[in-house]
């Protein structure tokens, strides 16, 4: 199957729901200034430019756990790797809105080449050693594909009640 290829059944419904839920994202950081990026209008630690930069690590994760398995994945025990993800959550001070949903962008055709292309969506991995994995489990990269749908529509209704108490924007309605 070729990219030119038109898509019908899950694929194309993975393709839809995917981009359904970027667009919700994406459309809820539109015309922020640089600051309202970073700032944390809530309790919690989330940034709105912080929440599309986690969110473009972790599909981009998970896709390379789909090509590469599990060794493409960072160890939960690492220390470093922990900070590393809690870095995720806030823009860098060289990082800007507009590069992370570039680099967004990116990830999300990678991942779209993917859904079109794999000649398996049963091909199985296992999971690694984590204590928010079952032992022993595994993941096909249709279910990988249907989590990374769930984590974006997840963080994006995050962004949503971060961008309302910001500044009244909503994404819907």
């Amino acid at each position: 199957m070729d990219a030119t290829t038109t898509l019908t059944g899950e694929r194309a419904d993975l393709l839809e729901a995917l981009a359904a839920h970027r667009h919700f994202l994406r459309f809820t950081v539109r015309g922020l200034t640089e600051e309202q990026a970073r700032l944390r209008p809530t309790a919690s630690e989330l940034t709105l430019g912080g929440l599309v930069k986690h969110v473009a690590s972790q599909e981009a994760g998970w896709v390379d756990f789909i090509v590469n398995g599990p060794a493409a994945m960072a160890a939960a025990s690492d220390p470093a790797q922990m900070a590393k993800w809690a870095e995720e959550f806030r823009l860098g001070p060289d990082e800007t809105l507009d590069g992370v949903l570039a680099h967004y962008a990116e990830i999300a055709r990678r991942t779209d080449d993917l859904v079109r292309t794999l000649p398996d969506l049963d091909a199985t991995h296992p999971l690694p050693e984590a204590p928010w994995f079952e032992p022993g489990a595994t993941r096909s990269a249709r279910r990988v594909f249907l989590h990374i749908v769930a984590e974006t529509a997840q963080h994006a209704g995050h962004a949503d009640i971060l961008r309302e108490t910001l500044d009244g924007q909503k994404t819907m309605g």
